[in-house]
C-alpha cells in the first residue's frame, strides 16, 4: 500500500507508531523480584513527585505535614485538590486519567475507592503483564543503583530475572559524591582513599567491572548538574576519564549522561524539590572527540540546550541523543524537540523514554508520546509526498521501529 493523501498517510503512520512495540531505554522501574521497589497502583500514581510539587502550590498544608501523612492520605489530598476542586489539566494529572481510561476504568465516576479496588486486585506479575500489554512495551531498562543498600542486597542474593526488565548501572554517588562513596567502598573491602591515587583508581575500576559482570548492565549512567564540565579539576572528571570510560570501553557499553538537573531547589519538597539549568554542550563535544572509541548517550533537561545538542549530535557517530527527559516530557515541548531533531538528524536518534517511576506511567507516557511522534512523522512524510517521493507502508513501519527500538539496540551492539 502506498499512502497518497494526507489523511490516509496520517492514519497509516499513527497505526504503525502505536502498534510498534517499544524498548523503553530509561526508566526507574524494577522487576517484580525487587519487591516493593516496583511502585505501582493508583496511590503511587497520585503521589508521584510531579503531582506533589503541583499540589503544594495550592493545598493548605506544609510540606512537613504532607510528608507526615500516610501514602493513602496524601493520595486523597492530591485527588481532592487537583482532580475534584480543580480541573486536572496539567500533563501529570492528564496522565493519571489516561492510565485509568486505557485500563477500562470509568473516570467520569471520579470514584477513587473504585480505582483502588481495581489495582489492589492485581498482584505484581499480573500488573506488569497488564501494563506492558496496554503500553505495547517490549522491554524497560531499569535504573540499578549498586549504592542503594536495599537494591544491592537483591543483586547479591540473586533472583530469577524477568527478560522484560533490562539492567543499567547508575553511578551518581560515585561521580557526584566521592568522599561519602569512598567510605562506602572502603567498608565493602575495596582499597580506596579519598585521594585518587593509582591503587584507588584501580579499585574503582574493579568495582565497576564487578557490577557490570553481576548485572549485565546495558550501559552506565549518571545525572549531572548544570555546572558539570569536562575537563574540570574534580574527582568526578578524574573518575570519568580514568575509570568509567576505560571500563565502558572494555565492556563495550555506552556511558549515558543526563545533564542539567539542579538538586534540591526547594529541599522541603524532598524528591519533588529538583529544578533545571543549562548544561554545557561543549563538554559533550570534548568527551566524544577525545574518546572516539567510547560510546556516549546524552539527554539534557533544559529546552534551551536542545538545538545546540542536536547540532553537536550530527558531528559524532559515537553519540546517541535520546528522549525528552523529565520536565521536557510535556506535549508542546516533545512536539517541538522531536521536529527539530528529525529535521537535523533524520531518524538517527531515540525520540523518547518514559523515565517512569511508577509501573503504570508507561501507559500514559507512551500513549501521549507515540501520538506526537506520529504527528511529526506524518508531517515529514507529507513533505516527501509533495516532492513526489511515494511512501510505502512497509517503510513507515521500518522507520517507526528504528525510532522505538532499533536505534537503541543497534547503538548498544555497535
Amino acid at each position: 500500500m502506498t499512502a497518497n493523501t494526507s489523511s490516509e498517510l496520517h492514519k497509516t503512520v499513527l497505526k504503525a507508531v502505536m502498534h510498534t512495540p517499544v524498548v523503553d531505554m530509561h526508566t526507574h522501574l524494577f522487576a517484580p523480584a525487587f519487591g516493593d521497589m516496583l511502585l505501582r497502583g493508583i496511590d503511587e500514581l497520585l503521589t508521584y513527585h510531579y503531582l506533589i510539587a503541583e499540589v503544594m502550590r495550592v493545598a493548605p498544608i506544609t510540606a512537613d505535614a504532607f510528608y507526615a501523612m500516610s501514602k493513602r492520605a496524601q493520595a486523597d489530598l492530591i485527588w481532592r485538590e487537583l482532580f475534584i476542586e480543580r480541573s486536572p489539566v496539567s500533563e501529570a494529572c492528564r496522565g493519571v486519567l489516561t492510565v485509568l481510561t486505557r485500563l477500562g476504568l470509568d473516570t467520569a465516576s471520579r470514584n477513587l475507592d473504585e480505582f483502588r479496588g481495581f489495582f489492589d486486585a492485581l498482584d505484581a506479575r499480573d500488573h506488569v503483564d497488564l501494563a506492558f500489554r496496554t503500553a505495547n512495551l517490549k522491554a524497560a531498562v531499569m535504573t540499578n543503583d549498586p549504592f542503594d543498600d536495599v537494591e544491592r542486597g537483591v543483586w547479591l542474593r540473586g533472583f530469577d530475572p524477568d527478560d522484560r526488565f533490562l539492567p543499567a548501572l547508575r553511578i551518581d554517588p560515585l561521580l557526584n559524591d566521592w568522599p561519602r562513596t569512598c567510605e562506602k567502598l572502603s567498608g565493602w573491602g575495596y582499597k580506596v582513599e579519598t585521594t585518587l591515587n593509582q591503587p584507588t583508581l584501580a579499585a574503582i575500576r574493579k568495582f565497576l567491572a564487578e557490577w557490570l559482570d553481576r548485572t549485565k548492565a546495558l550501559y552506565m549512567a549518571v545525572s549531572l548538574p548544570p555546572n558539570f564540565a569536562f575537563p574540570e579539576e574534580s574527582p568526578r572528571a578524574e573518575i570519568i576519564e580514568d575509570c568509567v570510560l576505560p571500563v565502558a570501553l572494555e565492556y563495550g557499553v555506552p556511558f549515558a549522561m543526563m545533564m542539567g538537573v539542579k538538586r534540591g531547589v526547594n529541599p522541603a519538597l524532598r524528591l519533588a524539590s529538583d529544578g533545571v539549568g543549562l548544561a554545557d554542550v561543549d563538554s559533550v563535544v570534548r568527551l566524544c572527540g577525545s574518546f572516539p572509541k567510547n560510546k556516549f548517550m546524552v539527554t539534557m533537561l533544559a529546552r534551551e540546550n536542545q538545538h545546540e545538542l542536536a547540532v553537536v549530535t550530527r558531528k559524532f557517530a559515537n553519540l546517541l541523543l535520546f528522549g525528552c527527559w523529565w520536565f521536557l516530557n510535556n506535549p508542546s515541548l516533545i512536539d517541538e524537540i522531536t521536529r527539530t531533531r528529525i529535521e537535523l538528524l533524520g531518524l538517527s536518534f531515540v525520540p523518547q523514554h518514559s523515565d517512569a517511576r511508577v509501573l503504570d506511567h508507561v501507559i500514559y507516557k507512551w500513549d501521549h508520546s507515540r501520538r506526537i511522534i506520529a504527528d511529526v512523522l506524518a508531517d515529514k512524510y507529507a513533505d516527501l509526498l509533495e516532492a513526489d517521493w511515494a511512501i510505502d507502508e512497509h517503510e513507515i513501519q521500518r522507520d517507526a521501529q528504528r525510532l522505538l527500538e532499533t536505534n537503541f539496540r543497534d547503538f548498544l551492539a555497535r
